[in-house]
């Protein structure tokens, strides 16, 4: 990943990198106690083009003629370590008998081969116990030996398991890499058939991050838009509203990451998980204030005078609070000089200014083209939405009007009215009737007509006073 700004430290890293190369340690785990089984791995390990080194027990060198596990014959460890030969024949003995390995003792001590290392530390182990005596240059030579065969051992042999430590010459991640991987587990396994073997390092992880990490996405994908859409469905009491909101809050962090995917831009997965949850937090804070001031508009007045109204009302709380968030993002992007920082604010940035255009702009469509959806889905039936029309002209009101004159009006009223009124006739009591009298020319003839509205009359009443010249 890149950064606008970069540290010293990047600066560094990217000059090794230019003169040396990159290095990608890898370690890989296997049983421990098998030496040749070692050998042979690292021998093929070693032949792969893009390793550049591989170290371990058994390919590392003492002289010309062993390594550390070489296994050597008595009268060979006598000349490699200059002891005399009937001490080191004592020696052999010792060690036959500390691994209950009693059979060479009786058929002959010379054919028994040790490792070099286990014979070096034993015979360390019988000199500190005071078993064996030697001159103060063979004593000086046997101690730095030990620290070096100690050290080594404690590094790539553990209880269970021997190490080898690789040096590639691949990226810490990509497939490249994950097939090299691969490719040196399935050499590892040819020599340990039905064993563990486990590689560590910096890719492994990566690899790991880059198997789980869709699956458990796509799983908090879904829990996360499913609670979103439980709680704004009992906010709202409507099942197809939170479905029009939750497809806004994707539809918006969808977009947002699709940009560096069609650019080719990595993304940092721990960016990714914080920009989508602050995202999703913003975008339904938006789509709420929206979706709520519209709800209570479109009672006042028709739809699409509501949701202009509603944009009108939202607007400047919306785009306030959506301006700060992305120029802090985008900020953040150009000022911090570590890349994971870097990557969060320019996403974050670009999240919420596309956030913020799909509120505005696609949100109020949706829901104008939703509200259909919305009303049937809705818990409790608006019964005032289907006896609500509107009526133009002078007119004579006797009865309950819910609605607006110029202004909301929920009474019983008596007498006349000039102007527009945008009303319902909500409730019918037995034995009493709601009228509307047409005035000054609201009949199609020009004279005075009159709508009496009762419960049996109701959807003929639809079509009545829908202008000035008509009934």
């Amino acid at each position: 990943m890149e950064s606008a700004k970069k540290s010293e430290s990047k600066i560094a890293q990217e000059k090794i990198e230019g003169a040396f190369g990159t290095s990608n340690q890898l370690v890989v785990m296997v049983p421990r106690g098998n030496y040749e089984a070692e050998e042979k791995t690292l021998k093929e390990i070693e032949k792969l083009d893009y390793v550049d080194s591989a170290l371990g027990l058994a390919n590392v060198s003492i002289n010309d003629d062993y390594v550390l596990t070489d296994k050597i014959s008595p009268r060979d460890f006598s000349e490699l370590a200059d002891l005399d030969i009937e001490i080191v024949r004592l020696l052999y003995v010792a060690y036959a008998y500390n691994q209950e390995q009693y059979g060479p003792v009786f058929t002959g001590i010379d054919e028994y081969d040790v490792p070099i290392i286990d014979m070096f530390l034993f015979l360390y182990d019988q000199y500190e116990q005071g078993y064996v005596t030697l001159d103060d240059e063979m004593d000086k030579n046997l101690n730095e030996l030990y620290d070096t065969l100690h050290d080594a051992k404690q590094q790539l042999q553990g209880e269970d398991y021997s190490r080898f430590v690789l040096s590639l010459r691949l990226p810490v991640e990509g497939e490249e890499t994950y097939a090299a991987m691969d490719e040196i587990r399935g050499i590892c396994r040819r020599f340990y058939p039905g064993k563990d073997v486990i590689l560590v390092g910096n890719s492994t992880s990566d690899h790991d991050l880059m198997s789980s990490f869709g699956s458990d996405n796509l799983i908090i994908s879904i829990l996360t838009a499913l609670f979103v859409m439980i709680i704004l469905f009992f906010t709202f009491q409507s099942a197809g509203l939170p479905v029009l909101l939750v497809l806004t809050i994707q539809g918006s962090i969808w977009i947002n990451f699709s940009v560096p995917a069609l650019s080719g831009e990595p993304v940092f997965f721990i960016a990714y998980l914080i920009v989508s949850a602050i995202q999703m937090g913003a975008t339904i804070d938006y789509a709420i204030v929206i979706s709520n001031r519209y709800l209570q508009l479109k009672q006042l007045m028709p739809i699409k005078e509501a949701i202009v109204e509603t944009l009108n009302q939202s607007f400047p709380t919306i785009f306030t609070s959506g301006s700060i968030l992305t120029c802090a993002g985008f900020l953040i992007g150009r000022i911090a000089s570590d890349a994971t920082v870097a990557s969060i604010g320019i996403a974050l940035g670009r999240g919420t200014l596309i956030s913020i255009i799909l509120v505005l702009f696609v949100l109020p469509q949706i829901l104008l083209f939703g509200d259909y959806i919305i009303e049937k889905t809705a818990l409790t039936i608006n019964l005032s939405k289907y006896n609500a029309r509107e009526i133009g002209g002078r007119m004579s009101v006797t009865g309950h009007v819910k609605g607006y004159i110029q202004g909301e009006i929920d009474a019983d009223i008596k007498g006349s009215f000039q102007g527009k009124m945008n009303a319902s006739l909500e409730t019918w009591v037995p034995g009493k009737q709601t009228n509307i009298d047409m005035l000054d020319g609201g009949g199609q003839d020009g004279g005075t007509s009159e709508d009496t509205v009762s419960p049996e009359g109701c959807r003929a009443a639809e079509a009545a006073g829908k202008g000035g010249d008509e009934e």
